[in-house]
Protein backbone atom coordinates (compact mmCIF):
# COMPACT_ATOMS: atom_id res chain seq x y z
CA UNK A 1 0.00 0.00 0.00
CA UNK A 2 2.75 2.72 0.90
CA UNK A 3 4.76 1.30 -2.81
CA UNK A 4 1.21 2.53 -4.73
CA UNK A 5 0.52 5.57 -2.25
CA UNK A 6 4.19 6.83 -2.83
CA UNK A 7 3.90 5.88 -6.84
CA UNK A 8 0.44 7.90 -7.08
CA UNK A 9 1.26 10.75 -4.89
CA UNK A 10 5.27 11.30 -4.51
CA UNK A 11 6.58 10.39 -8.14
CA UNK A 12 6.05 13.25 -10.60
CA UNK A 13 3.58 12.61 -13.30
CA UNK A 14 5.03 12.68 -16.85
CA UNK A 15 4.22 16.30 -18.41
CA UNK A 16 2.58 16.21 -21.94
CA UNK A 17 4.69 16.96 -24.44
CA UNK A 18 2.18 18.37 -26.13
CA UNK A 19 -1.38 18.54 -26.29
CA UNK A 20 -4.02 16.59 -28.45
CA UNK A 21 -4.31 17.99 -32.24
CA UNK A 22 -1.57 20.47 -31.61
CA UNK A 23 0.44 19.18 -34.51
CA UNK A 24 -2.10 19.36 -37.05
CA UNK A 25 -2.90 22.97 -36.06
CA UNK A 26 1.14 23.77 -36.08
CA UNK A 27 1.16 22.02 -39.53
CA UNK A 28 -1.63 24.49 -40.32
CA UNK A 29 -0.15 27.12 -39.70
CA UNK A 30 3.13 26.69 -41.30
CA UNK A 31 1.91 25.87 -44.35
CA UNK A 32 0.44 29.17 -44.57
CA UNK A 33 3.01 31.29 -42.54
CA UNK A 34 6.19 29.89 -44.47
CA UNK A 35 6.21 31.09 -47.87
CA UNK A 36 5.09 34.33 -46.53
CA UNK A 37 7.89 34.22 -44.31
CA UNK A 38 10.79 33.18 -46.82
CA UNK A 39 9.13 35.61 -49.17
CA UNK A 40 9.91 38.42 -46.76
CA UNK A 41 12.73 36.66 -45.11
CA UNK A 42 11.57 37.54 -42.02
CA UNK A 43 10.49 35.88 -38.77
CA UNK A 44 7.28 35.34 -37.76
CA UNK A 45 5.77 34.39 -34.79
CA UNK A 46 2.62 33.74 -32.18
CA UNK A 47 1.40 31.14 -29.62
CA UNK A 48 -1.09 28.06 -29.46
CA UNK A 49 -3.00 28.21 -26.91
CA UNK A 50 -7.15 27.39 -25.56
CA UNK A 51 -9.41 30.47 -26.48
CA UNK A 52 -12.65 31.08 -24.27
CA UNK A 53 -14.75 28.37 -25.41
CA UNK A 54 -11.85 25.71 -24.58
CA UNK A 55 -10.85 25.12 -28.51
CA UNK A 56 -7.13 24.46 -29.39
CA UNK A 57 -6.22 28.06 -31.70
CA UNK A 58 -2.95 30.14 -32.75
CA UNK A 59 -3.20 33.19 -31.74
CA UNK A 60 -2.38 36.47 -34.72
CA UNK A 61 0.65 35.59 -36.25
CA UNK A 62 3.65 38.82 -35.94
CA UNK A 63 6.13 39.74 -38.03
CA UNK A 64 9.43 40.13 -36.95
CA UNK A 65 13.23 40.65 -38.04
CA UNK A 66 15.80 38.60 -40.08
CA UNK A 67 16.77 36.58 -36.62
CA UNK A 68 14.15 37.35 -34.33
CA UNK A 69 10.96 37.88 -33.24
CA UNK A 70 8.77 39.34 -30.80
CA UNK A 71 5.15 38.27 -30.15
CA UNK A 72 2.70 40.32 -28.31
CA UNK A 73 0.43 38.87 -26.00
CA UNK A 74 -2.36 37.24 -27.60
CA UNK A 75 -5.60 38.51 -27.39
CA UNK A 76 -7.97 35.23 -28.34
CA UNK A 77 -5.86 32.62 -26.04
CA UNK A 78 -6.71 31.71 -21.98
CA UNK A 79 -4.29 29.31 -22.00
CA UNK A 80 -0.86 29.24 -23.47
CA UNK A 81 0.64 26.21 -24.29
CA UNK A 82 3.85 26.28 -26.80
CA UNK A 83 5.41 29.52 -29.18
CA UNK A 84 6.02 29.17 -32.79
CA UNK A 85 7.97 30.71 -35.15
CA UNK A 86 9.34 30.35 -38.36
CA UNK A 87 12.97 31.18 -39.66
CA UNK A 88 12.84 33.11 -42.97
CA UNK A 89 14.55 32.57 -46.15
CA UNK A 90 17.43 30.31 -46.37
CA UNK A 91 20.93 31.79 -45.88
CA UNK A 92 24.08 30.11 -45.57
CA UNK A 93 25.22 32.88 -43.07
CA UNK A 94 23.15 31.56 -40.56
CA UNK A 95 22.35 28.31 -38.89
CA UNK A 96 18.68 28.29 -39.37
CA UNK A 97 17.82 24.51 -39.90
CA UNK A 98 17.77 24.28 -36.05
CA UNK A 99 16.26 25.72 -33.36
CA UNK A 100 18.47 28.60 -31.65
CA UNK A 101 19.41 28.33 -28.07
CA UNK A 102 17.74 31.82 -27.56
CA UNK A 103 14.85 30.06 -29.15
CA UNK A 104 15.19 27.21 -26.65
CA UNK A 105 16.07 29.88 -23.79
CA UNK A 106 12.84 32.03 -24.26
CA UNK A 107 10.44 29.41 -24.91
CA UNK A 108 11.92 27.89 -21.48
CA UNK A 109 11.97 31.44 -19.97
CA UNK A 110 7.90 32.27 -21.07
CA UNK A 111 6.80 28.30 -19.59
CA UNK A 112 5.86 27.18 -22.83
CA UNK A 113 7.07 24.51 -25.39
CA UNK A 114 7.78 25.66 -28.81
CA UNK A 115 7.39 24.80 -32.36
CA UNK A 116 9.97 26.32 -35.10
CA UNK A 117 9.93 25.85 -39.10
CA UNK A 118 12.99 26.09 -40.85
CA UNK A 119 13.51 27.40 -44.68
CA UNK A 120 14.30 24.28 -45.93
CA UNK A 121 10.62 22.82 -44.36
CA UNK A 122 11.70 20.54 -41.36
CA UNK A 123 10.01 21.16 -38.04
CA UNK A 124 11.09 21.17 -34.75
CA UNK A 125 9.88 20.98 -31.06
CA UNK A 126 11.00 22.36 -28.33
CA UNK A 127 10.31 20.76 -25.01
CA UNK A 128 11.10 23.13 -22.43
CA UNK A 129 11.04 20.85 -19.52
CA UNK A 130 13.52 18.53 -20.82
CA UNK A 131 15.10 21.36 -22.84
CA UNK A 132 15.65 19.10 -25.99
CA UNK A 133 14.58 19.97 -29.74
CA UNK A 134 13.15 17.23 -31.46
CA UNK A 135 13.20 16.65 -34.99
CA UNK A 136 9.45 16.42 -36.19
CA UNK A 137 9.65 15.91 -39.70
CA UNK A 138 12.56 16.43 -42.31
CA UNK A 139 12.74 18.46 -45.22
CA UNK A 140 9.76 19.26 -47.72
CA UNK A 141 7.33 18.41 -44.39
CA UNK A 142 6.87 22.05 -44.62
CA UNK A 143 6.74 24.43 -47.67
CA UNK A 144 10.11 25.21 -47.94
CA UNK A 145 12.45 28.10 -49.70
CA UNK A 146 13.48 27.01 -53.09
CA UNK A 147 16.94 28.27 -52.61
CA UNK A 148 17.32 25.72 -49.75
CA UNK A 149 20.85 24.03 -50.13
CA UNK A 150 20.94 20.51 -47.94
CA UNK A 151 23.45 19.63 -45.75
CA UNK A 152 24.84 23.67 -45.68
CA UNK A 153 24.94 23.12 -42.00
CA UNK A 154 26.04 19.21 -41.72
CA UNK A 155 24.56 16.35 -40.56
CA UNK A 156 21.25 17.36 -38.37
CA UNK A 157 20.79 15.38 -35.25
CA UNK A 158 16.89 14.08 -34.88
CA UNK A 159 17.52 15.69 -30.95
CA UNK A 160 19.16 18.13 -29.45
CA UNK A 161 19.71 18.91 -25.51
CA UNK A 162 20.48 22.63 -25.01
CA UNK A 163 24.38 22.38 -24.10
CA UNK A 164 24.39 19.84 -27.72
CA UNK A 165 22.78 22.94 -29.71
CA UNK A 166 24.82 25.29 -28.76
CA UNK A 167 27.59 23.55 -29.60
CA UNK A 168 26.18 22.65 -33.16
CA UNK A 169 25.71 26.36 -33.26
CA UNK A 170 28.90 27.26 -32.44
CA UNK A 171 30.67 24.83 -34.50
CA UNK A 172 28.86 26.40 -37.41
CA UNK A 173 30.15 30.02 -36.80
CA UNK A 174 26.71 31.26 -35.35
Amino acid sequence: MRALFFALFILPLPALAQEPGELALVKKVFAKLQPISIRANREYCGYIGYDRSGKLVASKAWRGGKGTCRARDPDNLVNVVSSYHTHGAFSSRYANEVPSGDDMATDEFEGVNGWVATPGGRLWYIDTQKMVARHVCGIGCLPMDANFLEGDMGPIAPRYQYDQLIDKLMSFGG
